[in-house]
């Protein structure tokens, strides 16, 4: 799945006896700042629900990925609450993995933005309550971007992109022009690769299932996106995920990022950004594909 199509990072309860019976719910989740933000909140629900207790497992997006997926396919019943994304849920529901979230008139289902209620149902049944919806953009230092006499467009293409990233380069300075997702996972530089591809004209399979991950737009996007690392991104990149170039882009030192819109409510509040005030947006780059 890719970034650019609407993501959902949703609350799904695994198909287990315990969950209805335990004292104890166990709650499997990615360890990024809004998950934490729920975190938080257990003490409300534990005051509401005296009979129950809620223990929380927070892990690394792959980590979590790779452990809920495996947990759930072998009933191993070790979760009982999980975040996943629209991915997961209406194949897992279609397979009875899942409860169905059902609700009355205190959560107004349809309240729910279409795109995300329909992708999180089977059916017409909901199996997972959306904790936030997310597409992709690209996020810059608007300060450096005028420095260099380059006027972002709304609508970006990747040729703009790095050539905007040349000119702002700085490494002397601790700054450098892009910040990419390079760390290898699903849930980490797949997800922005993904997307990436999809630009350039790529796709996963043709519509024979022919895999295409040695057509020319595959090499083309790759090729790209290594180079633009290679000599625009900061030192480390292969290591780097959503909450490490948080970090660093909260610390002055990214140009350019390019990942989930959720990232902009972090970047622009004054309490953990020293550059709040210098982000611009605009929409993801594109290549070739809209």
């Amino acid at each position: 799945m890719s970034l650019k199509t609407r993501l959902a990072l949703a609350i799904g309860l695994a198909c287990t006896s315990s969950v209805f019976a335990a004292t104890e719910l166990v709650i499997a989740t990615v360890n990024n700042g809004h998950m934490i933000e729920m975190q938080k909140q257990s003490k409300n629900f534990e005051q509401a629900n005296p009979d129950i207790k809620l223990k929380w497992v927070t892990l690394e997006e792959a980590v979590l990925r790779q452990r809920v997926t495996t947990d759930i396919a072998t009933k191993g019943g070790q979760f009982d609450v999980m975040t996943i994304g629209m991915y997961e849920t209406p194949i897992w529901g279609k397979k009875g993995w899942l409860n169905e979230i059902k609700t009355d008139a205190a959560y107004d289902v349809d309240d729910l933005l279409p795109a995300m209620r329909n992708g999180l149902s089977v059916e017409g049944k909901l199996f997972a309550a959306p904790f936030y919806g997310e597409s992709s953009m690209l996020m810059y230092r608007k300060d450096l971007a005028d420095k260099a006499g380059v006027q972002v467009p709304e609508r970006p293409t990747w040729d703009q992109i790095k050539d905007l990233a040349a000119k702002i380069n700085n490494p002397k300075e601790g700054v450098y022009g892009i910040c990419l997702r390079g760390k290898p996972g699903w849930g980490d530089n797949m997800a922005f690769l993904s997307t990436l591809v999809n630009t350039f004209g790529g796709q996963w399979f043709d519509m024979s299932w022919k895999p295409q991950l040695d057509s020319k737009p595959w090499n083309d996007a790759i090729t790209f996106y290594v180079d633009l690392l290679k000599n625009y991104g900061p030192p480390g990149s292969a290591g780097n995920s959503f909450n490490e170039i948080l970090s660093l882009f909260n610390a002055g030192k990214c140009g350019m990022w390019i990942d989930a819109t959720i990232a902009a409510s972090f970047i622009s509040d004054p309490k953990q950004s020293k550059v709040f005030d210098k982000v611009a947006f605009a929409q993801a780059p594109t290549k070739v594909t809209p």
